[in-house]
């Protein structure tokens, strides 16, 4: 990406000329809404276009409607966007603190929004990074599935228009930014907690509630799966088929199971065979001889319909 023969140029062009430059260096455009960032075609950016007929159609019917670009590799460069709302704006210091860790390095060129925030333009990586926000840091990045309002597009901010400008090109070398490692070190995820090997002393309902907590912190992947689990360890440790609907199905619904399926999977749970408790002092003699009923390991990481 020569982001100084993509972005110097337009400065002084009106939105349909900077349109059709976009469009003429093989950067797909689509128009959003004057003054806002709302795409004003049925697709979003999925209906950008590098067609000059389609672009020149577009801006004749709206002249006045910004530029939308989408990122990543069909476009041929990806976007860090550092906001700067909030009292303080945490924005800034996110930037720098990802900057201190060279993970922010090789950007090709750097453009002022009209909010005062900043967009960081890389070239695309040769791998798909799908976009992201992380709105406690005020750093979003716009990869895959995203897309950025160019210059010289317009915002209303309090009343007042401002543009869209570049600020600075890179006179070194320019490189893709790991979207991953940047996220990682913006919003780091908290330690797994593995079922296996977790004990839940206390009551049935302190069992419970520690249990829920854990299935409150799955992943969408394994949020059944998840749930068959917590069903079968609240009724190892004697909780009644309704105390476990109790303890889990507010949670099941919450991380977004449909209640079919959380009615179905705890179900499933309870037809497990349990382990046979311990025997009596006075029983023990006779039933010495005889073989416990343990749980395969294989049959615990299986959900049954």
């Amino acid at each position: 990406m020569d982001a100084g023969r993509l972005l110097a140029p337009v400065a002084g062009m009106t939105l349909a000329d900077a349109a059709a430059h976009y469009a003429g260096l093989g950067v797909p455009v689509f128009p959003c809404v004057p003054h806002e960032k709302r795409p004003l075609v049925a697709h979003g950016f999925k209906d950008s276009s590098t067609d000059p007929a389609q672009v020149a159609q577009w801006w004749g019917r709206w002249p006045e409607a910004n530029i939308g670009i989408p990122t990543g590799p069909i476009s041929g460069f990806e976007v860090v966007d550092v906001d700067v709302k909030g009292d303080p704006p945490r924005g800034p210091e996110s930037w720098q603190h990802a900057t201190e860790a060279g993970l922010l390095d090789g950007w090709a060129a750097q453009v002022v929004t009209p909010s005062g925030g900043l967009h960081a333009y890389y070239p695309a990586a040769d791998v798909e990074q799908r976009s992201w926000a992380s709105g406690a840091t005020q750093i979003d990045f716009r990869g895959t599935a995203g897309y950025v309002v160019a210059p010289p597009s317009r915002i209303l901010i309090d009343g007042e228009i401002a543009a869209y400008q570049l600020l600075d090109l890179a006179t070194g070398d320019v490189q893709p930014v790991n979207a991953g490692a940047l996220r990682e070190l913006l919003d780091p995820k908290p330690p797994r907690m593995s079922w296996k090997g977790r004990r839940f002393g206390g009551t049935v309902e302190q069992r419970a509630q520690r249990i829920a907590a854990w299935l409150e912190g799955q992943g969408e992947g394994e949020r059944n799966q998840g749930l068959f689990w917590a069903s079968c360890r609240l009724a190892d440790n004697g909780a009644s088929l309704a105390e476990t609907f109790a303890a889990l199905g507010p949670v099941a619904e919450g991380i977004g199971l449909p209640p079919r399926e959380i009615e179905r999977t705890i179900r499933s749970a309870y037809r497990m065979p349990r382990p046979t408790p311990p025997a009596s002092a006075s029983a023990s003699a006779n039933s010495a001889s005889r073989p416990v009923a343990q749980h395969a390991p294989a049959d615990r990481g299986r959900v049954l319909a």
